[in-house]
């Protein structure tokens, strides 16, 4: 897992010590919370921005390291960019480009709700050891497949990064197309020859573990239980988004 170890951002804070299964039942209960926040409402989309700040800073991440890894959001982005000129219905000028109203809310709704999201996300993945985390989700009794999927995910991350970077290498001393198009179909033509690559080698890995007496369930490291504090001091966060929640609600009316 040495690869998912280079999310983690070291540290001592009562976030990095809080157990990984109630790390992942707080996340999962604000971001729930914050998709319901009604459209229109900002205010509580702020709000609920400002609360998981509070989360980051005392979990001392640096404001750097949280910028850079959101660029996983670019595609929300492009979305988000592209629906108020698609949408449908009254328009409105913006610096001379006409722009439909209802596309300009529901791009500003998505961009806020996925960006909290990825902070929450990133949030997690920055204060939770990979093994930790799979021991979190075995405590919560999720389906022992999908353990056993994230288990291996994260295992050979690191190897498939690695085949990733030595067919980068070997495209370009063989003298990759120039321009933009040639470079597209070349790295288009990486990524297939990669998934065929790893799904190969995943199923020569079921077959080396089937003929080493596997049973289909993996033997995981139990993480160790939370204490009503630590579940008290979670809640925090996704109460206050459902607080937030239902206040805007009421407002919308």
């Amino acid at each position: 897992m040495a690869a998912a170890d280079g999310l983690l951002v070291p540290g001592d804070t009562a976030v990095h010590r809080l157990p990984a299964h109630v790390k992942v039942v707080a996340l999962l209960g604000f971001v729930v919370a914050v998709v319901l926040v009604p459209p229109r409402q900002w205010w509580a989309l702020l709000a609920a921005a400002a609360v998981l700040a509070v989360v980051v800073r005392v979990a001392r991440l640096p404001a750097v390291v949280v910028v850079r890894r959101m660029v996983v959001e670019v595609p929300f982005v492009v979305f988000a960019l592209l629906l108020p000129v698609l949408a449908t219905g009254p328009r409105v000028d913006v610096l001379g480009v006409p722009l439909a109203v209802e596309g300009l809310v529901g791009a500003w709704n998505l961009l806020a709700k996925a960006t909290i999201g990825v902070v929450a996300a990133i949030t997690l993945a920055a204060t939770t050891t990979p093994r930790d985390l799979v021991a979190g989700l075995e405590r919560l009794r999720v389906p022992d497949a999908l353990v056993q999927i994230v288990a291996f995910m994260l295992r050979y991350l690191a190897v498939v990064a690695d085949d990733l970077h030595r067919m980068r290498i070997a495209r370009e001393s063989r003298g990759a197309p120039p321009g933009w198009w040639g470079q597209l179909r070349a790295v288009a033509a990486t990524i297939g020859a990669l998934f065929v690559r790893t799904y190969e080698r995943g199923e020569r890995v079921q077959q080396a573990m089937l003929a080493r007496g596997w049973t289909g369930r993996s033997v995981l490291v139990q993480g160790r239980a939370a204490t009503a504090a630590e579940w008290a001091g979670a809640a925090v966060l996704p109460l206050a988004a459902a607080v937030l929640a239902v206040v805007a609600w009421s407002v919308a009316g």
